[in-house]
């Protein structure tokens, strides 16, 4: 173990995921790289070792009490504590909702919402004071988007958990935020047709955001520079919701 501070980041194989595990380690944190691909997750950890910090790969189902159960364990036998924990794993399958079955509602709710309250249980087990809960929502939860009501509705959840917790965890000196990126150019937003040329009329800064756009705002809230923020949503999405 080393003096440096720890943080989990969930869904760190791909996309948003690893741009934020890639820019905590570039801030010196140790970083535990959770994804279900587990191949994905071990590329990611052995980059990131490459740079002075450790790192770590846990396969997680985010969805699974005990899969989350054993993340932390690991993690605790490793650093022996969390300082930041980035709830970042989420789905958006699109389906109408005339069409949406409950097991297509159920499937999202677990990754996106239950998961959030699975991580975080668990991280205020041993996250001492200090300690940052940073979740990852979406400019879904303040507009809407057809094909997508399952999604929205978790990260509407998401906002309003973080409200609630922020409070409850206020005077141990935790801080709980969320990000809601706008559109960003990430491997799942690729296989949507046109996407991007869709919505780029909806961005006043005309241009897709990327993975370091949401990252950064993750250090940010991460940070010493943050610690009377707490119970907000910071928006990153090129202007979309000024509108």
């Amino acid at each position: 173990m080393d003096n440096k501070r720890t943080a989990i980041v969930t869904g760190a194989g791909v996309g948003i995921g690893k741009g934020i595990a890639s820019a905590l380690a570039d801030e010196g944190y140790n970083v535990v790289v959770a994804d279900i691909d587990e191949e994905n997750g071990r590329k990611v950890a052995e980059e990131l070792s490459g740079r002075g910090v450790q790192s770590l790969a846990v396969k997680c189902d985010v969805s699974s009490a005990a899969d989350v159960e054993r993340l932390f364990s690991q993690t605790a036998e490793t650093f022996g504590k969390v300082d930041v924990l980035v709830n970042n794993a989420g789905i958006y399958p699109f389906v109408p909702f005339e069409k949406m079955q409950e097991s297509d509602w159920d499937k999202v709710m677990d990754v996106n919402l239950k998961s959030v309250f699975l991580c975080s249980k668990e991280a205020l087990k041993t996250m001492s004071e200090g300690g940052r809960i940073i979740n990852i929502s979406s400019i879904a939860s303040l507009v809407g988007f057809s094909g997508l009501t399952h999604y929205c509705a978790t990260k509407g959840g998401v906002n309003g958990m973080v409200r609630a917790l922020a409070l409850e965890m206020a005077p141990k000196n935790i801080t709980v935020n969320a990000v809601a990126p706008g559109v960003i150019r990430t491997p799942g937003t690729r296989v949507v047709e046109d996407l991007e040329k869709q919505m780029m009329p909806m961005i006043p800064l005309a241009r897709v955001g990327q993975p370091e756009d949401i990252a950064n705002a993750v250090v940010f809230l991460a940070s010493e520079k943050s610690s009377y923020i707490t119970g907000q949503v910071i928006v990153v999405d090129g202007g979309w919701t000024a509108r």
